[in-house]
C-alpha cells in the first residue's frame, strides 16, 4: 500500500504581512518566536492586524506534508479535530479540494489558528492558539482508521498528549504502517526526551529532525546526532536548512546539498521536505533519492509565503522529480 495517513493539530495559518515590527512589541511577541496564546489574545491579534495583507490556509505540521504529498500525487488522508465554525469548515474544504481524505472529529473549542506575523525583513513571529486541536483524545484513534494505508506520519506537536501518540503509532504499527515522525520543535523535545525516546524506539521507522531537534533529542550536534537516532529507527534524516540535509538507514550516509531558489519565507520548509522524501519511499526509491526530492520541495516552498504551492509550482517540481526517478 502507498497511501498515507497523517496525525496532527488541525490549524489553520494565517499569513499575515507587517509594514513594521511596532504590533511585536505592543503585544510583546519576541520577534523570531513562537508563542502559544489564548483565544482571547488570538482575537485582539486578529483585531489589531485588520487592514494588513493576508494569505489563509489549512495548516500543521503533519496537514501540511500530507498535503504536500497529495499535490505529488499520492492518495493522502489526515485525522485531526477542528471547531463547528467557519475556520473549520475552510481547513476541511482546503484539504479536500487538495483531495485529502479527512478524519475530522469536532470539538467545542473553536478551530486552532496559527497568526504568522511576516516582518519587512521576511523574519516570521508566530501566535499560535491551538483551540480544538489539541483535544484530539485517545478515544477517537481506532484500527479502522489505518485502513487501506501503507504509511503513517505524526507530527512531535501531539507528544504533549502521550496517550493519543502513543496509541496512535501503536495501532500503525500493528496494522502493518511504515511509521514516520516529525519531531515538531526543540523545546517540545527537550520537554519530552524520554517519551519520545521510548517511542522512537518501539513504534518508528522514520525519524525526521532539523539541528536544534537533533541535538534536543541527543546532546549532540548533527554528524553524531544522526548516528544515535539512526540506532533507535531504520531511517534518520536531519534537516540544517541552507546546509542540506543528513540521512542515514544502518551503515549507509549521505548528506544532500540543497536547490538553489530565491528564498522569501522558510514557512513549511521542514513540512515539504518530509512529503517529497516520503514520496519517494512510496514509490519505493533509494534514500539518496528521496533526500533529493526532499530538498526539492523543501526549496520550492521558501519562494512563497506560507506553506502553500499554485499548480505552476507543483508542475515545475514534478517535472524535476521525473528527471530524479529516472
Amino acid at each position: 500500500m502507498t497511501k498515507v495517513l497523517g496525525m496532527g493539530n488541525a490549524l489553520v495559518d494565517v499569513m499575515t504581512r507587517l509594514n513594521d515590527d511596532k504590533i511585536l512589541k505592543e503585544f510583546n511577541l519576541p520577534k523570531g518566536s513562537m508563542q502559544l496564546v489564548s483565544r482571547e489574545f488570538s482575537n485582539r491579534l486578529l483585531a489589531s492586524t485588520l487592514g494588513l495583507q493576508k494569505v489563509q490556509s489549512s495548516g500543521g505540521s503533519a496537514a501540511n506534508t500530507i498535503h504536500g504529498l497529495a499535490h505529488l500525487g499520492v492518495e493522502s488522508g489526515f485525522v485531526g479535530k477542528i471547531g463547528k465554525d467557519n475556520l473549520g469548515k475552510f481547513f476541511q474544504k482546503d484539504m479536500e479540494q487538495s483531495g485529502i481524505s479527512t478524519t475530522l472529529f469536532y470539538d467545542l473549542e473553536e478551530t486552532g489558528r496559527s497568526i504568522a506575523l511576516i516582518s519587512p525583513d521576511s523574519e516570521r513571529t508566530f501566535a499560535t492558539y491551538l483551540g480544538a486541536a489539541v483535544d484530539l483524545q485517545e478515544e477517537d484513534v481506532i484500527s479502522d482508521l489505518y485502513e487501506g494505508y501503507g504509511f503513517f506520519h505524526i507530527e512531535g506537536y501531539l507528544v504533549q498528549n502521550q496517550g493519543l501518540i502513543r496509541k496512535a503509532l501503536r495501532l500503525a504499527k500493528s496494522n502493518g504502517l511504515t511509521t514516520s515522525i516529525d519531531m515538531a520543535s526543540y523545546n517540545v523535545v527537550s520537554e519530552n526526551k524520554a517519551i519520545l525516546k521510548q517511542l522512537v524506539e518501539e513504534y518508528v521507522d522514520i525519524v525526521f529532525a532539523n539541528e536544534q531537534e537533533a541535538e534536543a533529542f541527543t546532546g549532540k550536534k548533527p554528524k553524531d546526532a544522526i548516528k544515535t537516532i539512526a540506532g533507535m529507527c531504520r531511517i534518520a534524516v536531519i534537516k540544517m536548512g541552507i546546509k542540506g540535509s543528513f540521512i542515514r538507514q544502518g551503515n549507509q550516509q549521505f548528506q544532500t546539498g540543497i536547490v538553489e531558489v530565491n528564498s522569501i519565507d522558510s514557512t513549511g520548509a521542514g513540512d515539504l521536505y518530509g512529503s517529497g522524501f516520503l514520496y519517494g519511499l512510496t514509490k519505493g526509491l533509494s534514500i539518496s533519492r528521496c533526500a533529493e526530492i526532499g530538498a526539492l520541495c523543501g526549496g520550492y516552498i521558501t519562494e512563497v509565503v506560507g506553506a502553500k504551492l499554485d499548480k505552476e509550482k507543483w508542475d515545475i517540481i514534478k517535472d524535476k522529480i521525473k528527471d530524479i526517478e529516472q
